[in-house]
């Protein structure tokens, strides 16, 4: 099935659910694809599935929430049902090929002499060990919910967990719930060697606990016989905090997360084995009767743990590991101040180390010459040395100001207790405005040199997390340009006191200035291009999805300025319509990396104009967050960009073709080199620290 694009005042978009699944689509094909190596296809899975769970949580759950609002008497919307009947259709059609290629893969595995056996299927050496493993290891985290006729349970279900839906056959029929202890737990049991080490035999978890569910029940309960399959609910990630004034943020925080425990379920997946009488059962119990909301699935629910996969077989089985470059800018100094006094230094993430990162702040934390850290949270790593230097900060009598987020989605919790753990420290935490999420990605010291207060800053297009930093390409731009390092104050003060009035010549501050600047920029290249000269736009973001920039493109491009995008998730832009968009040429990469980074070049009239941010081209990023960009200024980094974007689009290996129907066909490689952007720029970048090492 392919996405329609959607037509309103003869403008066509693309539904942004629809989009985002065809990007998801674009995931499985990595699980597809033979040249990715064996263990790495199967992770793509996991990553798959973890996306639709998140997928279901926020934005269908947003789309029934529209429908539930447009069955008022007074209104008459068909769109969104029309939408979500799509949605579930691809969801479907998605879901098939994805179980074809898991039993593609787990013949591959056997292949490669690793096997996912069922405990029926193993010898009596392996039952005998997993016998012991199940009453030592397993049966002491079995915690059954036996079911009664009056009771709903769907508010008993952790919906970040796969359970067993249970009938137990005797004199009378009883049914049951059982949690999978999968966050105590490996899910993957992998079984001592029996004769040849060559093979590798593991079992699921899952798979144990349903082997001896006769164990699990058999003290308390009378049956003859027992039967589990496995089921998983997702819950509406929304919630709602109440306007007590008198209440603190925290403690709303806190309530809005136990409220999404009990939010009204938007999927519930099942075996579908499952007999329909004990179906029947489930519905009823879980009060999950609506049928968009019940989708049948294969044996195993929370495949997001394949993203976990061991690879217990050779090295080649997964992807030959890029040690990360160190900058050579930094690394001829002592000091990361001495370094970034010398010249602007941007980093690329995964390919450059996090380190420096984690150096400018380490060394701001003891350097007697620093008087001041502000820095925004919005994740971090749950054991994060960035955090733990901020707090050394603080013992060495710095003023640390951290900008905690609280409402960044599924990381509340953690930022919860991060703000908490700061607060102890002595350091002032903010945590944010009642109407904005904070999601720039600045660090800013001040530093005493001479008699004056120095400010140095950093600017990023992704968040201060040690472990997303080895698998998400993103830039670090670090700098000592005196107004935009004023500007990243001005930031803070602006998250403290919102209501003044703030102006900023150097960065794109979301909801202040991004979107005019954008608008700018592209209005200037229709002023040119109009002028009979060379115009030119070149994005690369996560979404594209916001309206008014989308129209404004289409203008561009009616005028005759040549769009290339690069977009990695949701694009609602239709390139290629004729007279219309087809001056627009989309691609999407996914790879071993997960492309991250905001990018804007405008030709300027051969003078570019190049930013890097942390927003998104969509309104929630432009108009209901803080965000940050910033222009590069040095020519040198400014080419490396250019230069970056340019192996991108002769990306002829994971670039994909965004056209009118969304089929995802892979850029077609012709006579021209084989080029893989990731590999190439890894490549790039290894002779740009050589080069820079040779001349200093």
């Amino acid at each position: 099935m392919h996405s329609v694009p959607h037509t309103s005042t003869n403008i066509s978009y693309f539904a942004k659910e629809l989009s985002w699944l065809s990007f998801n689509e674009r995931v499985l094909q990595e699980a597809k694809d033979q040249n990715n190596p064996l263990i790495e296809r199967l992770r793509f899975l996991g990553i798959f599935s973890n996306n639709l769970d998140e997928f279901f949580r926020v934005r269908v759950a947003d789309l029934k929430r529209k429908i539930l609002l447009n069955s008022l008497s007074d209104a008459h919307f068909d769109a969104d049902e029309e939408l979500l009947n799509q949605v579930n259709k691809k969801v479907l059609s998605l879901g098939k090929k994805f179980n074809q290629i898991h039993h593609q893969l787990l013949a591959d595995l056997d292949k490669q002499n690793i096997h996912i056996r069922q405990p029926t299927d193993l010898s009596n050496f392996h039952k005998d060990w997993l016998e012991d493993f199940f009453k030592d290891q397993v049966l002491q985290h079995m915690s059954p919910m036996l079911l009664t006729e009056s009771k709903d349970y769907s508010s008993n279900i952790n919906d970040a967990m796969t359970y067993l839906f249970i009938h137990m056959q005797g004199e009378k029929s009883q049914y049951a719930l059982l949690e999978i202890p999968t966050d105590r737990l490996d899910r993957f049991v992998i079984l001592p060697s029996e004769k040849s080490r060559r093979h590798k035999t593991i079992v699921m978890l899952d798979d144990v606990v349903e082997f001896y569910l006769a164990e699990v029940f058999k003290s308390f309960v009378k049956f003859d016989s027992i039967e589990g399959y496995s089921i998983k609910l997702t819950r509406d990630a929304e919630y709602n905090l109440d306007n007590e004034i008198e209440e603190g943020l925290l403690d709303k925080m806190s309530k809005g997360l136990k409220q999404r425990l009990y939010a009204e379920p938007v999927r519930m997946v099942y075996d579908q084995a499952m007999p329909d009488e004990m179906l029947k059962v489930l519905k009823k119990r879980l009060g999950a009767s609506q049928q968009d909301a019940l989708i049948p699935g294969g044996r195993y629910r929370n495949f997001r743990d394949f993203i976990s996969f061991p690879n217990v077989g050779r090295k080649h089985l997964e992807n030959k590991p890029l040690k990360p470059l160190t900058s050579n800018a930094f690394a001829k100094h002592d000091s990361v101040f001495k370094a970034i006094s010398e010249q602007d230094i941007l980093l690329y993430y995964p390919y450059h180390t996090f380190n420096h990162m984690l150096e400018y702040v380490r060394q701001a934390a003891y350097d007697p010459k620093v008087t001041q850290i502000k820095i925004n949270i919005y994740r971090v790593a749950s054991r994060s040395r960035l955090v733990s230097s901020l707090i050394n900060a603080a013992k060495n009598g710095k003023k640390v100001t951290v900008m905690v987020e609280l409402k960044a989605r599924f990381d509340e919790q953690n930022n919860i207790e991060w703000a908490k753990l700061l607060s102890e420290a002595g350091i002032k935490v903010l945590v944010g405005l009642p109407a904005l999420k904070v999601h720039s990605k600045l660090c800013v010291i001040h530093r005493k040199e001479k008699g004056k207060i120095v400010k140095y800053a950093h600017i990023g297009t992704g968040n201060f997390h040690e472990k997303t930093a080895r698998i998400y390409t993103d830039f670090s731009l670090f700098t000592k340009h005196n107004e935009i390092c004023d500007e990243c104050d001005e930031v803070f003060r602006f998250i403290e006191t919102s209501y003044r009035p703030f102006t900023f010549k150097h960065l794109q501050i979301s909801p202040l200035n991004a979107r005019e600047r954008i608008c700018q920029g592209i209005e200037n290249e229709i002023l040119a291009a109009k002028n009979g000269k060379f115009a030119q736009i070149t994005i690369k973001v996560n979404n594209l999805v916001d309206k008014q920039l989308i129209d404004l493109l289409y203008s561009a491009a009616r005028q005759g300025v040549k769009i290339r995008i690069i977009v990695r998730g949701m694009c609602a832009l239709v390139p290629g319509l004729p007279k219309f968009s087809d001056n627009i040429s989309v691609i999407s990469i996914v790879d071993r990396f997960l492309e991250h980074p905001r990018v804007m070049v405008f030709e300027n009239q051969g003078d570019q104009q190049i930013y890097i941010s942390s927003a998104d081209w969509m309104t929630r990023n432009l108009d209901h967050r803080v965000e940050a960009g910033v222009p590069i200024y040095d020519q040198h980094l400014k080419q490396l960009i250019i230069n970056i974007l340019e192996l991108q689009f002769k990306d002829c290996c994971k670039a994909r073709i965004i056209d009118v129907e969304q089929q995802n066909k892979y850029v077609a490689r012709g006579n021209r080199k084989k080029v893989r952007s990731q590999i190439a720029i890894y490549d790039l970048l290894s002779k740009w620290e050589h080069n820079y090492a040779q001349h200093t």
